[in-house]
């Protein structure tokens, strides 16, 4: 069986592309034949491309897929095979990824502050014309880098309140309505696109949110007095975890088509940044129990690793024991295999009252952030990944 690779911290794998349809191997499989000792990152292909194709076939618009949040190039392959051809880009290395594995594909640099060289690089380089902002001075920057472009794309980011998302991203970026406006009449004579973008944070649980941030594009609009050709409405798209499942994935398209018409943006294209709704439950990780203390596992994965969603926002990731067992489920919390103390999940995660030292575990939907949040601290940079048949641990309502 040729199931695993070692990968290494943070930098995704490049490697040639290899056939979308071939068979896969089981996760029960791989770790019966292979008894890793180091975490096991477990990707899913399929699931990834069905939950991009069912993505593209409901927003009615662009679809670009936010590579931050798993850059790895089988799931980029996964969301290509999916129906993406545009690309969320934050950095010259995300560009320059997707630029060499899909070069017909379309990438946009929405991150609002770039460096000189990472603007000039993107668009003379790698042919990427679509460009965010959030400041006069970001805007002057990328008129001086780029020069007249006949085919340039400028996205004025809004700011937005804090909101109930479980990633609050309103602190960094984002211009209020007033200077947003300013921003939009200052790029309009050198945009042959102009766009509105916005992030309502990450794992956004309430379809009313992206209303009430298209009424404040739609405010910014109003008060540019001219004409804008596109809103993005970001990412922020909920995924199911082991504390509950999100509204179901029409009810956000329900309540941003509804906005669209509401706030006269009816003639105005959209677009949307989805990453963690794609990829979450096309990934998992398994790790070994090194000893268990009580409640208490010692594993050989944590924060540091693949689970700092786990440790410090506590999002509570399903979990099952890989072998048999008829025992009673009980709560177990997580030590990373760190000296840090801080190297703690407190889940709790649902396991079998017999988990013991030696066993595996795999933990689920941890496709978003899960691999490329990696470090090496400690020394504890060694795993694997392989490609999987298997379903998600759990089922997001589409």
């Amino acid at each position: 069986m040729a199931a695993s690779r070692f990968r290494a911290t943070v930098s995704p794998l490049r490697r040639a592309t290899e056939s979308f349809a071939r068979p896969r191997p089981f996760v029960l499989d791989v770790v019966a034949e292979e008894r890793p000792s180091v975490p096991l990152h477990c990707l899913r292909p399929a699931a990834i491309a069905a939950e991009a194709e069912s993505f593209v076939a409901l927003f009615p618009g662009d679809v670009l897929y936010a590579v931050k949040c798993n850059p790895e190039p089988a799931a980029l392959r996964a969301v290509h095979a999916g129906g993406v051809r545009h690309f969320d880009c934050a950095s010259p290395a995300e560009i320059a990824l997707v630029r060499a594995m899909f070069p017909d594909a379309i990438l946009h640099y929405m991150n609002p502050v770039k460096s000189r060289p990472a603007i000039r690089e993107a668009f003379r380089l790698q042919g990427v014309r679509d460009f965010a902002l959030d400041s006069a001075d970001e805007l002057e920057k990328i008129r001086a880098e780029i020069g007249d472009a006949d085919d340039l794309g400028l996205f004025v980011r809004l700011a937005l309140p804090k909101g109930s998302a479980v990633y609050d991203l309103s602190g960094k970026f984002g211009a209020p309505v007033p200077e947003a406006a300013r921003l939009l009449r200052a790029a309009r004579p050198h945009a042959a696109r102009l766009g509105v973008c916005f992030h309502v944070g990450s794992q956004c649980l309430e379809p009313e949110a992206y209303a009430r941030a298209m009424a404040l594009a739609a405010a910014a609009v109003r008060e540019s007095g001219v004409a804008v050709d596109i809103i993005d409405v970001g990412g922020g798209f909920p995924v199911s975890y082991a504390d509950g499942a999100p509204p179901p994935l029409a009810d956000f398209m329900a309540a941003i088509a509804r906005a669209k018409w509401e706030c006269g943006l009816e003639r105005l294209r959209l677009w949307a940044e989805p990453g963690r709704r794609l990829v979450a439950g096309g990934g998992s990780v398994v790790v070994q129990v090194q000893l268990r203390r009580g409640q208490a596992l010692y594993v050989n994965d944590g924060i540091y690793g693949s689970l700092s969603d786990a440790g410090a926002t506590g999002l509570r990731f399903p979990a099952r024991l890989l072998r048999s067992s008829d025992r009673t489920l009980e709560g177990f919390e997580l030590f990373g295999p760190t000296c840090d103390s801080a190297d703690r999940m407190r889940g709790p995660f649902l396991l079998p009252d017999d988990v013991a030292e030696g066993d595996w575990i795999e933990i689920g939907q941890l496709g978003a952030y899960g691999t490329c949040l990696r470090t090496a601290f400690n020394g504890f940079d060694r795993a694997r990944l392989v490609e999987v048949a298997d379903a998600p641990l759990l089922a997001t309502p589409t």
